[in-house]
This record gives structure tokens, sequence and C-alpha cells, in this order.
């Protein structure tokens, strides 16, 4: 999973929304082997993103074309990077990490829908030692991978520890690192 958000932020433009980025996600991993994917409306809607908005900002970074919808029935898209083929583990792995990360980014387990939030806390899930929850990244990583700003980074690292999400974390001044323990169950 973990891999997958670093070639997204280095896929995508610095601009590209976290919503989009969110579509991205799911596209990546669910895509066969022929660069092909279809999402039905209600994998859709359980993203809670504007799924037209992010359909247009992933064609206009020239990552995606669609195909049809996204509509009443969902979306089916061409992906445009072949890089995709080399970096993807198998299919059906790629599907369980695709359903791992809908059911970590859903808005009631990271108390709110803001897109942002919600790719911020499935990174940091992601990243975590499933023992012990706790995680370490560089501070401009975990900013470039979720299409932070610098200024946005410290609002969701906190509302996310103020959610219950996250424990605590602190960054090191040293080395510019984020530790994170993820909250107990999460």
């Amino acid at each position: 999973m973990g891999e997958i958000l670093s070639y997204l932020a280095a896929a995508l433009p610095a601009d590209v929304s976290a919503g989009a980025r969110l579509l991205a996600l799911q596209c990546a991993l669910r895509m066969n082997a022929y660069m092909h994917v279809e999402l039905r409306a209600g994998l859709l809607r359980s993203l809670c993103i504007d799924a037209a908005q992010a359909c247009r900002e992933l064609e206009r970074a020239q990552w995606v074309s669609v195909v049809n919808g996204p509509g009443a029935v969902g979306m089916a898209a061409e992906l445009r990077d072949a890089t995709l083929l080399t970096q993807s583990p198998a299919r059906p792995d790629r599907r369980r990490a695709a359903d791992w990360a809908l059911r970590i980014g859903c808005p009631a387990r990271i108390g709110g829908v803001e897109p942002r939030l919600r790719l911020a806390g499935v990174y940091l899930a992601a990243r975590s030692d499933t023992s012990s929850g706790e995680g370490l990244s560089e501070c401009d990583r975990i900013i470039r991978d979720c299409g932070l700003h610098d200024e946005g980074f410290h609002c969701v690292i906190s509302r996310l520890t103020a959610n219950g999400i996250l424990e605590g974390w602190r960054i090191c001044p040293d080395s510019g690192d984020v530790h994170w323990t993820l909250a107990a169950g999460r």
C-alpha cells in the first residue's frame, strides 16, 4: 500500500486533490492486466468524493482516460501510466489492499468526510507497524504523498489525533522525521 501511495505522489501533479488521489488509489489497486478498471457506483459513493471532479483532475493530469461515467452504475476507465504494471503486486493482493483502504479511510472510522483527512489516515495506517501501531516517515514525504501543504499537515495530523485515530505524534527536531502511534484498536 505504501508503495502505491508513493507511486501516486510521484505520478500525479502536486495540485491534484486528495479526493482525486483517493480515486486514483482505488483505480491503481483495482485495475486489471490491461490497465482497465471498473468501479461500481456504490464504491464511488463510499469514497465520499465528487467522482466527476476527481475524474476530470485525473484526466487533466493525463493519468487516466474515462471511458464511461461516473454515473448511476459507476465508471470505467483506462489507466495511462504503464509504470503501474511493474509496481503492482498480484491482482488478488491489490484488491484486498483496495478493500482495506476503503475500510481504513471510512469517514465513520476517521471521524470526518474530508478527503485529505481520510487519505492521511490511510497513509499513516499503511506505514505503521502492524504489531505496535508505531510509524516513522519524513515529514516532507508525508506532505508529498498525501498531497498536503505545509500548513495542512499540522491541521490534518492534529485532527487525526483529536478524532482518536492517532494516540500521539511528534516531529524529531534533528531529522524532521514524524513519529506517530496509532490509537489502540485502530
